[in-house]
């Protein structure tokens, strides 16, 4: 029995999220999620799970987003207990982007403190977006358990992610500069000069954070 056009589609655009050549995947992703189809979810979904290119991983990403919230959002809190850490990631990375709160419970204290680091970034970035109101405070107190964890990114990521939830993240910041080890003090002084200048830069305010840590100073802003 012959397929019809659209099935035809459906298996060229499967083809070309397996094909070897990153352009020919980029080209896949971008047909699908111009023309979206359901029987793509499962594929888009294990593909992100392993795709090495960042700019294909956006546009699988993309492509998600174009389809109904109701089918991908359970597919997508599949994958964010998945044991492959760049599944969780991308999944946490595509919830961000629905912007869907059903998604909020399955951003657990678990995964804002995911031993990998892409994880736990997205993780932080998706929990700001999804957090219901209200609840601000808690995730502040969460995210602030990881001041002073990784390197530059993971640092700025997480500064990123407390200053967008605003009033609610400063008591937790005033008790963390006070804490017991530097890192975390360092990383929370720099949190709080970057959220009082952004045009400073992430750099530059850990700079000066670290100054005011040697000199022993509380990096209260006056």
């Amino acid at each position: 029995m012959a397929m019809s056009m659209q099935d035809t589609e459906v298996v060229r655009g499967l083809k070309g999220l397996a094909d070897r050549r990153a352009s020919a995947r980029l080209r896949a992703a971008l047909a699908i999620g111009t023309t979206p189809d359901t029987r793509f979810l499962d594929e888009l979904v294990e593909r992100c799970a392993v795709e090495p290119d960042f700019s294909v991983r956006e546009m699988l990403t993309w492509a998600l987003t174009r389809h109904p919230p109701a089918m991908t959002v359970p597919r997508l809190l599949e994958e964010v207990r998945s044991a492959r850490a760049q599944a969780r990631s991308q999944a946490l990375h595509t919830l961000s982007k629905t912007g869907d709160r059903r998604a909020w419970p399955a951003i657990t204290p678990a995964l804002l403190s995911d031993a990998d680091d892409e994880v736990a970034r997205s993780a932080w970035r998706a929990a700001v977006v999804l957090v219901p109101a209200g609840e601000e405070p808690e995730l502040a107190a969460a995210l602030a358990t990881q001041l002073g964890r990784g390197g530059r990114e993971t640092q700025l990521s997480l500064s990123r992610a407390l200053i967008a939830l605003g009033e609610a993240m400063e008591p937790t910041l005033c008790a963390a500069k006070a804490d017991a080890d530097p890192r975390v003090r360092t990383h929370a002084i720099a949190t709080e000069r970057l959220l009082r200048d952004p045009d400073a830069g992430f750099e530059s305010a850990i700079e000066e954070a670290k100054r005011v840590v040697l000199l022993g100073g509380p990096g209260r802003e006056g």
